[in-house]
């Protein structure tokens, strides 16, 4: 189960347009250096979680893995998407920090 913060978190990137979302947008972004933060659905491909897990490896990129395509697709207001970069490093810290069991303020 994914903590309503970091759905509010990733919600926020979305609207800032400081994320990017879907296997080739990821992966291209994230071998630019421009992503922060992977975030990879649970109920993602084996597939897709050894390709990025692989990436987050050579590109020294945190990942989270949790949540379903689902509920992160309707984070972001999109469909059927497992893998989501977020691209500022301010709320990828704060999605990290909540995700390791830390509070935010307020």
């Amino acid at each position: 189960m994914i903590n309503k913060k970091i759905l509010g978190l990733i919600g926020l990137a979305a609207r800032a347009r400081k994320l990017c979302f879907g296997a080739d947008s990821v992966e291209e972004r994230a071998n630019k250096g421009k992503v922060k933060l992977l975030i990879i659905a649970e109920d993602a491909s084996k597939r897709t979680k050894d390709k990025f897990n692989k990436i987050s490896e050579k590109q020294k990129i945190p990942i989270i893995i949790k949540g379903e395509i689902e509920i992160l697709s309707k984070a972001i207001g999109k469909s059927n998407k497992a893998i989501i970069g977020i691209e500022d490093i301010n709320l990828s810290n704060e999605i990290q920090k909540i995700n390791n069991g830390g509070e935010t303020i307020g």
